[in-house]
């Protein structure tokens, strides 16, 4: 694992400790595509390249589609000295509430939006390289403390709320990162890894942005969204890649590799899954299909990742070093070497002996009605489990008093009756979802994740059909 450097002869002399922005000599990949790799000295160039370009403002909204592009983008706004914000999506009306709160920032991209936000700038075709008047002496290490970036919750419990990230915090947090990710990575060498989630995801910059930027990690500057396109990618690998994807993916990936003979995966180094908990029936699916170790992370963006496990040998979560939990009424507080003070989550815990957890739900997701108790993620379960039923969610709707039940469901060969029934033989009735709505799809985000608004709106354009 390559460790970080630090400026000491400035610490020795007053001043704040200086961290490089990536580390590793010039000839390591820090990138590849289906051309190859691409070297840290040629990223290192563009970084100053695209730096000396960029306008005069404290934040940049970073939202770029090319994953390599986005980390020349990242380095250069932090070695501008500017704040990166990480949106949790790029839609106008997101994008829009963010500038908002930040009226003095600009947004950074590659490719043409429509409608194109304010103060939107389009990186070139090619990447400029620093030339001789002055780009040169951009410097990449930055203070440790400096702010690099804004990171905002997905709203899949209400509206996204900000958390800001030190590059000290991300050092720390990634070298943690790479340690619990080490017995999968190449001892000897680079290892490569394609990545499905965005990097403005807290899991996407973790995986795919600082892991690259910290350790012995090149990672592929595309975000493949089908199981063709991951396939593809994956091949581009010279050596067995790791996959950094979640739940949603990794199922359609093992159906359209049972029912496609043309999508096939190379060997893997292994799959790193989060944002969504893992079923261990798919995670046994997907080891015995693909041959690798599936490795389940937990984490949020307000602590960054926290735990891991192989949910197909144990229920338990493993805290990585330094992590340590306190559960509380309202929650779990989380304490960390890279957190100024604990950070306490909505996760209820259960703490073993010797230092692991359950998740026990989240105090939102538990239901009280007429003295009787369940929780919203175990009625999703079950839900779920139905023969017929592809994907599915419970919620609680707003309201005072005694809130409804209300799910929607994708099940293409059953209508909303039929499900109920069967729910009716597993759940308690005054439990039983109403209204229950069939619809083809449900409005996951880029990670999987079911923003609560975005349910609440299908929802209400279902019932008024």
């Amino acid at each position: 694992m390559m460790s970080a450097v630090v400026d000491t002869t400035a610490a020795e002399a007053g001043a704040k400790p200086r961290a490089a922005l990536s580390f590793g000599g010039g000839g390591r990949a820090i990138a590849f595509d289906r051309h190859g790799d691409i070297s840290l000295e040629r990223f290192r160039g563009e970084v100053r390249g695209v730096a000396a370009t960029l306008p005069d403002a404290p934040y940049a909204i970073n939202l770029c589609e090319d994953r390599y592009r986005f980390l020349v983008a990242f380095c250069a706004a932090v070695a501008r000295g500017q704040t990166t914000l990480l949106p949790p999506s790029r839609a106008p009306a997101v994008i829009d509430e963010v500038i908002a709160q930040h009226p003095d920032s600009y947004c950074l991209g590659d490719t043409a939006l429509v409608p194109e936000p304010p103060r939107y700038r389009r990186l070139p075709a090619t990447l400029p390289q620093p030339c001789s008047t002055g780009a040169d002496a951009i410097a990449l290490e930055i203070d440790d403390a400096a702010l690099v970036a804004i990171g905002f919750t997905s709203g899949s419990t209400g509206h996204p709320k900000p958390n800001a990230k030190t590059w000290a915090a991300f050092r720390a947090s990634t070298a943690q990162n790479l340690a619990a990710l080490a017995d999968l990575l190449d001892p000897t060498g680079s290892t490569h890894l394609v990545a499905t989630v965005p990097p403005q995801h807290m899991y996407g910059m973790e995986m795919s942005v600082l892991l690259p930027l910290l350790g012995p990690v090149a990672v592929h500057g595309a975000r493949p969204f089908f199981p063709a396109d991951v396939a593809c990618a994956l091949h581009d690998a010279i050596t067995p890649p790791l996959l950094v994807t979640t739940p949603v993916h990794l199922r359609a990936l093992l159906e359209a590799c049972r029912f496609d003979p043309a999508i096939a995966l190379p060997p893997l180094a292994g799959i790193v899954s989060a944002t969504a908990p893992l079923p261990a029936e798919l995670a046994r699916a997907v080891e015995a299909r693909f041959g690798c170790e599936v490795r389940e992370l937990f984490g949020s963006t307000e602590t960054c990742i926290l735990a891991r496990r192989r949910t197909t040998l144990e229920a338990a979560w493993t805290p990585l070093p330094g992590v340590r939990l306190s559960p509380q009424p309202d929650g779990t507080a989380v304490h960390a070497p890279y957190l100024a003070q604990p950070v306490v989550l909505a996760d209820l815990v259960e703490l073993q002996a010797d230092g692991r957890f359950h998740l026990r739900g989240r105090n939102a997701d538990l239901l009280e009605i007429a003295g009787k108790r369940a929780s919203l993620g175990d009625l999703t379960r079950k839900l779920l489990a139905i023969p017929g039923v592809e994907d599915a969610v419970v919620v609680q709707l707003d309201g005072a008093g005694v809130r409804r039940i209300a799910a929607l469901a994708v099940a293409p060969t059953l209508d909303a009756a039929q499900i109920l029934r069967t729910l009716r033989t597993s759940i308690d009735p005054v439990f039983l979802p109403r209204p229950l709505r069939c619809v083809a799809a449900l409005p996951r985000n880029e990670t999987g994740k079911l923003p609560r608004q975005a349910v609440l709106a299908m929802l209400q354009s279902a019932s008024s059909r």
